[in-house]
């Protein structure tokens, strides 16, 4: 052994029970003496096998000597040892009061290449640190991380939702230890107002499983989406109910392989009362008072991230008011959309609070109802609620249920006056438990719910209107996926679902050549082709009802507006495709086409009209069809494309031409004005199949009056009016094609 270390006493680390992935010790620590002199500087080597070995040397013991030291507890020889500080591997020279902290003590990991005389093997978890920075490099950094935030809130049932950077410098005094002193700076607050429950706790300790996997109710409850709050801290904290908790992926904090400490208000008011700095930034925030720890109880949740200010082993991405502030900018992004498709949160505000404690806000979206309609959304949303439990029930339903309803969102913007207002009519559904059976297996086996939700948007200020037209649809997984290429859907519609998602949660996985066999890709294409579809309808024809039947401001509907929520097949995204065919004959089989009448009508009761609008004789010809009592409609591209693929090959679809106009003359006769008939002869005779206008009276005379066409007319019979279309000769070569 080295000098200064040959007559150090050994203390075994006493093992707890492993908990997950790691294991946790406590030190017994006895009075220890070098030669009458006190040691200094305790040492304490971590190995996954043989366990934890403490040791109290001098400050100028070497690594070396400490390996020294190691060798006799486990037969590990020197040579083969290799002794790691914070991941960096250390030379025999270093000295231990060169690796010494604040509170004297030296945490170091061992590897060897074996235990003498074999031992146990097997695979073992990266530690905690590694594990939480392989989730960053995969997860985004920016506004999604408030979203994930956002998403915990509304699992939790929360209906508020407040971000808060503080710029406040906390005392640093009274602290657990020394180290806690740099996260008593500027941090990101994230309240919501509901409590946490024990699973809440104890789910947000387990980094690797969502908690979601067991409720399939949860959109995504600390799971790896809620780490994704390392980007900005090393030493995120949580109050909620009567606790705080700390966690401490370092494991450097709070002792030895402790990667957390949690407090109860009532039961350790003693310790906390002594740590008065430390538990400060609890105090004077999102209403919390002194009274509040002296009652033991806050009721809603809190989160703090202290920015990180320095690299850490965890990550070296720094952060500063500028970077929060761009967090925020960035979230504002998606914020007319963000409470679309939630059930519970329907407020969420950004605020800043600058050192000198004043406060100001910075940006709100919030959800609301028209009074007339204040009942229409939570009872929309307790008849999802009761689909959804039947379904993970296991009752049978071959049908889905759906849910339509009115939204408004506002939004208030600092540098923006007046709040903007944006409407939206959406349709909420859950598949019943029969309609695929492929799904309802996926299903139990994933834990997902085949939900879907459908968003139209009612924005109609001269602004919007453009937007409106060149609406540019999203997918959402409850809430906005980041923008991108990826979550553009090609669609005329926001389009929500429990989809699959790729592992960083930024698109929705499909069924490519690598993941083929991938049943969260195979459950997404099912979802989309059995559910995306009939929801759809539902809108569609919901808003025709609400065009009938809601004759105001908040419901601006036209048949114009309802025609472009239809999908067309050259917009739309390849992933998206399949839903356009049962999506069409969905709507087909009801009266979705807007006639000049004014009435929905079935597709077969329809006569489409191509006719141009600027030509002289097509205002008569429309006018006489209906008078005749038939239903024309003049319908746009989209529609008449959408037409045409579905009916095609099932029925002719009629079409206003020469040819049926002839026909609706000879069934219903022709009472008109000498002026509209002569439009009407006009449009007749455009196609030039003459011998049709047998038996039509349309033949003009100089007298004003009209003849039928016959076969056995003479020339000298003849007294006709010409016109520029139609001058003498050629009306004479008509009659004479007729005769012939």
């Amino acid at each position: 052994m080295s000098t200064g270390a040959a007559s150090a006493t050994i203390n075994l680390l006493v093992f707890k029970e492993p908990q997950g992935d790691f294991l946790f010790c406590d030190s017994i620590f006895n009075s220890v003496e070098l030669g009458g002199i006190i040691m200094s500087a305790r040492v304490t080597v971590l190995h996954d096998y043989v366990g934890c070995k403490t040791f109290e040397v001098l400050p100028s013991v070497s690594v070396g000597g400490i390996k020294e030291l190691i060798y006799p507890e486990t037969g590990f020889p020197v040579s083969e040892q290799r002794l790691y500080h914070h991941g960096r591997e250390l030379p025999d020279f270093v000295k231990i009061g060169d690796l010494q902290t604040s509170q004297n003590h030296v945490f170091l990991e061992l590897l060897s290449k074996g235990l003498k005389g074999g031992g146990r093997f097997g695979q073992t978890t990266p530690p905690l640190v590694d594990f939480l920075k392989d989730i960053l490099r995969r997860y985004p950094e920016g506004g999604q991380i408030l979203k994930e935030l956002i998403q915990n809130a509304e699992d939790a049932g929360a209906s508020e939702v407040r971000f808060l950077y503080d710029e406040t410098q906390y005392g640093t005094e009274s602290l657990w230890s020394k180290d806690m002193a740099q996260y008593q700076g500027p941090a990101l607050y994230v309240y919501n107002n509901a409590v946490f429950t024990p699973e809440d706790w104890h789910g947000i300790q387990e980094i690797a499983r969502s908690r979601k996997k067991d409720d399939p109710l949860k959109v995504g409850r600390f799971g790896i989406g809620f780490n994704s709050v390392y980007h900005i801290t090393d030493v995120p904290s949580i109050f909620s109910g009567d606790q705080i908790g700390m966690l401490d992926p370092h494991q450097v904090l709070f002792g030895p392989r402790e990667s957390g400490q949690c407090w109860n208000l009532k039961d350790d008011s003693k310790e906390i009362n002594e740590l008065t700095d430390q538990f400060s930034p609890f105090i004077g925030v999102f209403e919390s008072t002194k009274e509040t720890f002296k009652h033991g109880h806050f009721p809603g949740t809190f989160f703090r991230f202290p920015l990180r200010q320095q690299p850490s082993q965890l990550s070296s991405n720094l952060y500063n008011k500028e970077k929060v502030l761009e967090l925020f900018e960035s979230f504002r992004a998606d914020a007319d959309t963000v409470l679309l498709f939630l059930k519970c949160v329907q407020d969420v505000s950004l605020h800043v609070r600058e050192a000198d404690g004043s406060e100001r806000l910075i940006f709100r979206v919030t959800a609301s109802e028209n009074k007339a309609l204040k009942h229409e959304r939570p009872n929309s949303i307790k008849i999802l609620g009761s689909a959804i439990n039947q379904y993970c029930k296991g009752v049978p339903s071959n049908s889905i249920t759906c849910v339509t309803y009115h939204i408004n969102i506002i939004l208030e913007d600092e540098s923006v006056k007046d709040a903007q207002k944006t409407s939206w009519l959406v349709c909420n559904s859950v598949g019943g438990r029969g309609m695929c059976s492929d799904l309802d297996s996926l299903a139990d086996d994933l834990k997902y719910i085949p939900t879907i939700g459908i968003a139209m948007s009612l924005s109609t200020n001269g602004e919007e209107k453009g937007a409106v037209a060149q609406f540019l649809g999203r997918a959402f997984c409850f809430l906005p996926l980041p923008p991108g290429e990826e979550s553009k859907t090609g669609l005329p519609v926001h389009v929500s679902g429990f989809f699959g998602l790729t592992d960083n949660r930024r698109s929705i996985k499909w069924r490519e050549l690598d993941q083929w066999r991938d049943p969260a890709a195979l459950w997404n294409e099912l979802l989309v082709v059995n559910i995306v579809p009939k929801a759809y309808a539902v809108l569609v024809l919901e808003a025709i009802k609400r065009m009938e039947t809601e004759k105001n401001s908040d419901f601006p509907l036209s048949a114009e507006r309802i025609y472009r929520l239809w999908p067309e097949k050259n917009k739309t995204k390849v992933h998206w495709q399949p839903i356009i065919e049962p999506l069409l004959k969905e709507l087909f089989q009801n009266a979705v086409i807007y006639s000049l009448s004014d009435h929905w009508i079935k597709v077969e009761q329809v006569y489409f009209s191509e006719m141009e609008e600027s030509l002289e004789y097509t205002q008569a010809v429309l006018n006489y069809l209906q008078d005749s009592g038939k239903e024309v409609a003049k319908v746009p591209e989209n529609i008449a494309n959408a037409v045409d693929l579905i009916m095609s090959g099932i029925k002719p679809v009629k079409k206003v031409t020469p040819g049926t106009v002839r026909q609706v003359l000879r069934k219903s006769g022709h009472k008109t004005s000498a002026d509209e008939k002569l439009h009407i002869l006009e449009f007749v005779l455009s196609d030039e199949n003459y011998s049709e206008l047998i038996g039509l009276e349309l033949l003009p005379l100089q007298n004003g009056s009209f003849v039928s066409f016959c076969s056995s007319a003479s020339d000298q019979d003849a007294i006709y009016i010409t016109s520029e279309s139609y001058p003498r000769y050629n009306m004479y070569l008509i009659i004479c094609f007729i005769m012939m």
